[in-house]
């Protein structure tokens, strides 16, 4: 009788001791249980939209859900932050954001959706890579010692196209600027098409930019890219010289990273940033995303938090001595 007692008593602790983990099992979100959708703070066609529709082609295949891409751009992308903060929290609707989204506008404007930033929780860092500085052929420099001699030879005479105020662009000329002292003019135009026409044509002298943008513009000798603002594993940019060789202390990356929504659980985090970890090594998509001078790069959380103290830090500094703000 006491020997069937114990037996009773060892199954029923047994029981219980599977009950919690059996209890967590079934109470853990299943992720993904629908389709996805990136959000795009930028219009089809550009560095950001590209490397979102290439992801969404690979989790598409390993996650069995359909994953697709939907570009919400202008208001200097706090529409597309606006969606994704709204979005319910079941890590279904991510942003595929830029650090100009996450750092650069929330400084330089009341309007660049602090607030919204804030109701985000980063998932995993995707991409990062380097801007080239790329000069009109019409201009008599070859390289980065030649164009800081002559800015400073012809003060007021070079100027810097950007696609507008407060852009990377813009900002990496105010870097330019400072460390170079020298007295070069900023050109900002409404979006990058009126920019490229006129660095053509010698009305303006310079431009920082992605590579892929302006390459096809380079191999007809068109414009001249002189160096890259970092040092890139990519092969389309690291055999480029460093701008920093002619100007110590000038660096910097653009990159981006996935959002969800503040209130996304740690295990739906987990999940997506397990699956974003798989899909960025991808031997076809890093060709191919590589090729145009990004560098993929999956990592944790706290890494693109990392990106952003580091970003916020360095070009709070240029913003502030630059005097630079955005109605």
């Amino acid at each position: 009788m006491l020997k069937r007692h114990l037996n009773q008593i060892t199954v029923a602790l047994a029981l219980a001791a599977t009950l919690p983990l059996s209890f967590a099992q079934s109470a853990a979100p299943s992720w993904p249980s629908k389709p996805i959708k990136l959000i795009v703070p930028y219009a089809a066609g550009g560095p950001a939209d590209v490397v979102a529709r290439e992801l969404a082609l690979v989790l598409t295949a390993d996650l069995k859900q359909p994953v697709t891409v939907e570009n919400q751009g202008g208001g200097m992308g706090v529409p597309a932050l606006g969606v994704v903060t709204r979005a319910e929290p079941d890590g279904h609707t991510l942003l595929l954001a830029a650090f100009g989204n996450m750092v650069l506008q929330p400084m330089l404007s009341k309007k660049g959706g602090a607030d919204l930033v804030a109701k985000l929780k980063p998932v995993s860092t995707i991409s990062t890579g380097p801007h080239v500085l790329v000069v009109s052929a019409k201009l008599p420099v070859k390289n980065m010692p030649e164009l800081i001699d002559y800015a400073r030879a012809n003060p007021g005479k070079v100027s810097f196209a950007s696609a507008g105020t407060g852009g990377t662009a813009h900002l990496g000329m105010e870097m330019f600027k400072a460390l170079s002292k020298t007295d070069v003019i900023h050109v900002p135009y409404k979006g990058s098409a009126g920019a490229v026409n006129d660095l053509i044509s010698g009305e303006v002298s310079a431009m920082f930019s992605s590579l892929p943008s302006l390459q096809g513009l380079a191999d007809k000798g068109l414009v001249k890219v002189l160096a890259a603002t970092a040092p890139s594993k990519s092969n389309a940019t690291k055999s480029l010289p460093l701008i920093g060789s002619a100007l110590p202390g000038f660096d910097y990356t653009t990159w981006y990273a996935m959002y969800a929504p503040l209130a996304t659980s740690k295990p739906v985090v987990d999940a997506i940033n397990s699956a974003l970890t798989k899909a960025l090594k991808t031997p076809a998509l890093v060709a191919k995303i590589e090729a145009a001078g990004t560098e993929l790069q999956a990592g944790s959380p706290e890494e693109v938090q990392a990106w952003t103290q580091r970003d916020t830090e360095k070009w709070s500094r240029v913003i502030r001595d630059a005097k630079i703000a955005i109605e």
